[in-house]
């Protein structure tokens, strides 16, 4: 088979994966399914990937892969003030958790409760994760200027991870309460992302 082939098979029976795991959960996926939803036997869904585990692992590595850069903003680009940055990561993480509205759930439930998943979910986030020592020192520094207030950056961060992810796993519960609105549409999520990003803004800067 030839190398193109091969990515291309790889890269559909992943697709299926994925949301045959965010949807119905680690215990709930079956390899059939997927299989199905690829376009693929099952013999060749176990030939690209050996088990049900190992194709789960794939799925988080993929997922990490994604998450990593979004802290980057945070920390890679020392050319821009801290609170643009900061701005910069509100609006990229708010982007990706509409784009994955089941992930944060997924993580919660199926990951975090398993001690050998998360193991492989730490261990891709500790590769920037030390990193908030170094941030921590750069805002009190510039705390110390009158740039920004004084804050806790993993308090921050908490408050960044609750305010995007509630916009996005809610909406079914707020339409329940407020009726007809629609609170997925492109026009709420936009007014949501810019309400949040004002949020953490008017938490961080000096009025």
């Amino acid at each position: 088979m030839g190398e193109e082939f091969i990515q291309s098979k790889e890269l559909q029976i992943l697709e299926a994966a994925e949301k045959e795991f965010l949807t119905k959960g680690y215990d709930g996926a079956r390899t059939t399914s997927i299989a199905k939803a690829a376009g693929v036997t099952h013999a060749m869904l176990h030939y690209y990937f050996r088990t049900k585990e190992q194709l789960f692992e794939r799925i988080i590595d993929k997922k990490m892969s994604e998450i990593t850069p979004l802290l980057t903003y945070l920390f890679g680009n020392d050319k821009l003030p801290l609170a643009e940055r900061i701005k910069e990561a509100v609006s990229v993480h708010f982007d990706f958790i509409v784009a994955n509205p089941e992930l944060p759930k997924f993580l919660i439930n199926e990951v975090l409760p398993n001690k050998e998943r998360f193991v492989v979910l730490k261990s891709k986030i500790d590769k920037v994760l030390h990193q908030f020592n170094n941030l921590q020192k750069e805002v009190d520094e510039a705390a110390l200027r009158g740039e920004v207030e004084q804050f806790n950056i993993i308090n921050l961060f908490q408050t960044i991870l609750s305010l995007n992810i509630f916009s996005s796993v809610m909406p079914l519960f707020m339409e329940n309460i407020f009726g007809e609105k629609d609170f997925t549409s492109k026009d709420f999520l936009a007014a949501r992302k810019a309400e949040n990003i004002e949020t953490i803004m008017r938490r961080i800067k000096k009025i």
